[in-house]
């Protein structure tokens, strides 16, 4: 099976928690997160994905305020560091005008598993493991829709996405309950 790696999450997770290392120390986490995602999931192939810069995003250039609640948020000072090294030594690719979340969702198919901790790509069916909390998840088609419309309904304040008034976690999934299929979570969320 081949791993489908998010190496944004790699990247910010091993430059922050080595934020007050050496360089050196970041690398060897980085390294070690690697080998044992892919070990953990029994990979005997890979693809490392990076997201491609901020401005070459193509959701910034259709809502400039995407993400735009971030900005002054510091970036962990080994980052771009890691970045080249999964890029030299992992054959990390990048995303182009897109995150790194995208291409693992367009590279998912029946041979392969998504290893993030990203709760957007729990949207997409097949198999996923978050290699924090050493969980493995098959996602179903419906299940993938779902969790689309859960979120269309409740937006995302992480990457500034508004959703609809009062409607959160709770009320989302109640008001998507025995649809069963597209058409009715769409009707749905429409009404709504």
């Amino acid at each position: 099976m081949k791993c489908l790696v998010d190496g944004d999450i790699v990247g910010y997770r091993c430059a922050w928690a080595a934020e007050k290392e050496d360089v050196g120390i970041a690398v060897w986490r980085c390294n070690e997160m690697l080998k044992n995602i892919l070990l953990e999931t029994g990979a005997d192939s890979y693809q490392l994905w990076l997201s491609d810069s901020t401005e070459n995003n193509f959701r910034t250039r259709i809502y400039p305020e995407y993400k735009a609640n971030r900005s002054k948020q510091p970036t962990p000072i080994h980052l771009n560091v890691l970045r080249e090294y999964m890029i030299k030594d992992w054959d990390a690719r990048i995303a182009l005008e897109m995150e790194a979340d995208d291409a693992l969702g367009i590279d998912q198919d029946n041979t392969t598993i998504i290893a993030s901790i990203d709760k957007d790509l729990l949207q997409v069916p097949g198999l996923h493991y978050n290699f924090v909390k050493k969980e493995f998840n098959e996602i179903t088609p419906i299940e993938g829709l779902r969790n689309f419309y859960i979120q269309v309904l409740t937006g995302d304040s992480t990457d500034n996405i508004k959703g609809c008034i009062k409607i959160g976690a709770v009320k989302s999934l109640q008001a998507l309950l025995g649809k069963g299929t597209e058409e009715q979570m769409f009707n749905r969320v429409k009404e709504l």
